[in-house]
């Protein structure tokens, strides 16, 4: 089966950061999770607009970059064209006012357009912005912060989005508390991509290219 593994950057070892990209690399991994954090829309920072153009230099794999600031609109330049085709752009639809405006910037800029979808936000609320996007980012856990126990009435949005899919032109995937279970679970449903941070990819014992190596082999 052909899923997307992302490396959640905010968890990877900084002191390192540039073998922290090659090995993860040489794992297999698909992308490099990039979470934007102002301390205003979550109450923490994270991944900054050097990191993202650090590993930008780094890496000639995709970057999926992750909007947790309010009002996007503001900012967004600065990451976009710190970006290249392929690249994906994710904006949480409830911090912007017209979020369509934002979105249809990152579409301008020639890179893929994605909503986040925090466990509080209702489907129906964003179900006009499906229309316009390729991915839809699903939080498992409420943003903001790494290592956090999965809310299982998330499924629900997972059920929604994945009958929603059927007739429209976007993917699904998950962000959050991602273990092998949930993979295993999911992956066959129609889940396009993962999220791997620490609940199954970083501070592990196992090298990534194992962890990696195991995820593909699950028997789904």
């Amino acid at each position: 089966m052909n899923i997307e593994l992302m490396a959640s950057m905010m968890c990877a070892d900084y002191s390192c950061l540039y073998e922290e990209v090659k090995k993860l690399e040489e794992g297999g991994i698909d992308s490099f999770h990039i979470d934007i954090m102002d301390g205003r829309y979550v109450n923490n920072f994270a991944m900054s607009l050097n990191d993202l153009q650090c590993i930008r230099r780094l890496t000639d794999k995709p970057l999926d970059v992750h909007l947790m600031v309010e009002h996007p609109i503001n900012t967004i330049d600065l990451f976009i064209s710190n970006l290249k085709k392929g690249d994906t752009v994710y904006i949480h639809p409830e911090a912007e006012y017209h979020p369509s405006t934002t979105l249809q910037k990152v579409i301008d800029a020639g890179l893929t357009p994605g909503i986040a979808i925090n466990p509080g936000t209702s489907i129906e609320s964003v179900k006009m912005l499906l229309c316009i996007v390729k991915k839809v980012l699903v939080m498992s856990v409420n943003p903001g912060n790494a290592a956090q126990m999965f809310l299982p009435y998330v499924r629900e949005k997972y059920d929604e989005l994945l009958l929603l899919k059927k007739t429209s032109d976007f993917d699904v995937y998950w962000d959050g508390a991602c273990s092998a279970d949930k993979i295993k679970e999911y992956a066959p449903l129609g889940v396009k991509g993962f999220v791997l941070g620490t609940t199954l990819l970083f501070g592990k014992e196992a090298s990534y290219g194992e962890t990696l190596k195991n995820i593909r082999e699950m028997n789904f």
